[in-house]
């Protein structure tokens, strides 16, 4: 951390490219201690692929901490090649938001685009890393090594509420690669999780889309859980236009969809 505050502190002024996930919360928090409200600003790209429910929490948690926020609509769901679902998609999303946050940064003066990537992000499955590589954007928390598991026992010690929250990605993320993003399969993503954590389910969780499929992915402690209430949470995914559900029985794992991309 003694690390990140000192580059932050080199920065003469940055836009954070901000989601209000773990990784994001935590940077602007420091870079709203280290160079104050006049040299930083946090940036949320609104759209219908971005969960309402983690909407709130950045609202929060930039409240909580008086981080000067900003927010844009992003318009990711015109494009073509976004809507085509390939295994680059994030790339094409990613691009999308950068085009509207750099010229952003250039009409407020804000010297330097940052994002939340972490050190441990360097070794998945990124392709919108490229997208903020080609627009020149910065990602201190892995320029100085930061991992996942660092950055929360960080935001624990600084009181942040996103210490212990679930990795949130994206709702096209849920989406199988190679069938269309549309705002009604984000909508239906989006409320069988909802109602998924209304029921009562914690931890990682994901509803992944698979056309007229909804399969669900738990913690692998909770499957049995799950499993006792698969009548009512078929009868409530059948509702949003699912006609069957099935229960991972390996449990959730990052990528878990490029097991199943189409060719």
């Amino acid at each position: 951390m003694e690390s990140l505050r000192t580059l932050v502190r080199s920065f003469p002024s940055v836009l954070l490219g901000y989601s209000g996930g773990v990784d994001s919360a935590l940077l602007a928090v420091v870079l709203r201690q280290e160079l104050g409200r006049d040299r930083m600003l946090a940036a949320i790209g609104r759209s219908a692929s971005y969960p309402e429910a983690q909407w709130q929490a950045a609202i929060d948690v930039a409240t909580r901490f008086d981080i000067p926020l900003v927010e844009i609509q992003t318009h990711e769901l015109e494009d073509a090649s976004y809507l085509a679902n390939p295994t680059n998609r994030c790339f094409y999303c990613k691009t999308e938001l950068w085009s509207r946050l750099v010229p952003l940064a250039r009409e407020r003066g804000l010297a330097i685009v940052c994002d939340g990537t972490n050190a441990d992000d360097l070794h998945e499955h990124r392709p919108g890393k490229a997208a903020g590589v080609n627009a020149g954007v910065r990602s201190p928390l892995a320029e100085v090594g930061l991992t996942k598991a660092e950055i929360r026992a960080a935001s624990r010690e600084l009181g942040l509420p996103t210490w212990d929250v679930p990795a949130a990605p994206c709702l096209s993320s849920r989406v199988q690669y190679g069938l269309t993003i549309t705002p009604a399969r984000l909508r239906q993503v989006e409320q069988g999780e909802a109602f998924l954590r209304e029921l009562g389910v914690r931890g990682d969780l994901r509803l992944r889309h698979h056309g007229e499929i909804a399969r669900v992915e738990v913690e692998p402690s909770w499957i049995p859980w799950i499993e006792a209430r698969r009548a009512a949470i078929t009868d409530h995914l059948t509702t949003l236009g699912f006609a069957r559900v099935e229960i991972d029985p390996h449990g959730y794992r990052r990528g878990s969809l490029l097991e199943r991309s189409s060719p």
